[in-house]
């Protein structure tokens, strides 16, 4: 069956508009490491999902999913060693101030939980996140996503904190971070002139949805602060920074902060549906209240697959590898010089270009994005475009991304641009 055809198929099943990459969607049938292939053998790059975060089908990963799924699989009501071995090991990777877990199976639900907790813990209802956050699906923290667009009372955004865009051209580093801060303080100044109390604030530790920007140091910590300081709960999305995405093993390590809750996602089981968020356990125990319950959270299975995805990032080094090949992408692109390049950002291997079409006047290129992205597909690179104004180029590979893989990424970028000029 041709690509038409499973397109007119897949359009009849899902429905209409269901979202496919690329002008013309490749069809994937296998996948291994960091290469992806297709129904026609051809073989790809994986620069974009960080879903299988220690590699397409690794090995180690199967097994464990197979041997599990073969002795026991069950809800969370009986006891099972592995989980709570699994709970205990995770925990571990976090601050000392994180020492209680709870599962979930997706990071939408994660983010739902942390509200949830957040709400339970404060008695409050107002949540502050910024203005072009995206952390799920589910009805409640769907109101997060670009909050700034819609009025809800309990719901507040701050323009996100960054350099290339700032709020005040020619502003100093530091004087930038108090602007931003001072958005924050004048949000939850907001909350208590329209007397609805303060329940926190959630924030992708290294703005992942929002382009990655370069954020003002020191504006995680003191942001942090600022909620405590009014009764709130400050919350990190860890669904895309975390699990050595950075070159550290989580986003708010990098972001120099340390959060109340920290939620858990897409690479934690390496594509099984699995995630959860880590809290002090002051704010677990006025969530248990809640009577929270899921019936596939905190399966043997999960912990199993889970403990899998540990075992390798540690025996494969993956956080230096992070670390080490990001900065090597990171190089390999600012070495290049191209009228498109606005921005080169990012944190380990977790990379943005900004795409504009006037260097000078930032102007987004949200279509030239989009065409460049295509170009590196037919040249055997996968990647997309994203962010706030949907210009910047992500590049987000598997942890097991090696130097040569780096090398002819780069090579290919390197055509792309000279093809465009």
């Amino acid at each position: 069956m041709d690509t038409a055809e499973l397109v007119a198929r897949r359009d009849r099943i899902f429905g209409a508009g269901a979202a496919l990459f690329y002008d013309e969607p490749i069809h994937i049938v296998r996948g291994e490491g960091v290469h992806l292939f297709d129904a026609d053998g051809k073989r790809y790059v994986d620069m974009y999902n960080n879903v299988p975060c220690v590699g397409h089908a690794h090995p180690h990963v199967v097994e464990a999913m197979a041997r599990q799924a073969a002795t026991l699989n069950v809800h969370s009501r009986y006891l099972h060693e592995g989980v709570l071995e699994y709970a205990e090991r995770l925990v571990a990777k976090h601050d000392d101030a994180l020492d209680r877990i709870v599962f979930t199976c997706t990071g939408s639900e994660a983010n739902e939980v942390a509200l949830l907790m957040a709400r339970a813990f404060t008695g409050g209802r107002g949540i502050l996140c910024s203005n072009r956050a995206y952390h799920g699906n589910t009805a409640e923290v769907g109101k997060l996503t670009r909050a700034d667009d819609r009025h809800r009372p309990e719901i507040r955004s701050i323009p996100y904190p960054q350099m290339y865009r700032p709020l005040k051209e020619g502003a100093s580093e530091a004087e930038l971070c108090d602007l931003y801060l001072a958005e924050v303080q004048a949000a939850i100044e907001g909350f208590a002139e329209d007397g609805v109390p303060f329940a926190g604030m959630l924030v992708c530790s290294i703005l992942a949805n929002e382009g990655l920007p370069d954020i003002p140091r020191g504006f995680m910590p003191r942001a942090a602060e600022l909620v405590r300081a009014a009764g709130g709960v400050f919350i990190a999305d860890e669904v895309q920074a975390g699990f050595c995405r950075v070159g550290k093993f989580w986003g708010y390590e990098e972001t120099e902060f340390v959060p109340d809750i920290a939620t858990l996602g897409k690479p934690m089981g390496n594509g099984l549906p699995l995630a959860g968020a880590v809290a002090r356990a002051e704010l677990m125990d006025a969530f248990r209240r809640t009577s929270y319950f899921n019936t596939f959270a905190s399966s043997p299975l999960q912990a199993a697959t889970g403990m899998a995805v540990l075992d390798v990032i540690e025996s494969e080094g993956l956080m230096e590898n992070a670390a080490t090949i990001g900065a090597r992408l990171r190089a390999g692109l600012e070495r290049l010089d191209h009228p498109a390049i606005g921005d080169i950002r990012g944190h380990g291997l977790f990379l943005g270009i900004e795409w504009v079409s006037d260097r000078e006047n930032k102007t987004p290129d949200r279509d030239g994005a989009r065409v460049a992205a295509n170009l590196l597909k037919d040249r055997g690179f996968l990647l997309s475009n994203a962010g706030s104004k949907g210009n910047t180029l992500k590049i987000r590979p598997p942890l097991v991304l090696s130097a040569g893989d780096a090398d002819a990424f780069l090579a290919a970028f390197e055509e792309v641009l000279q093809a465009l000029s």
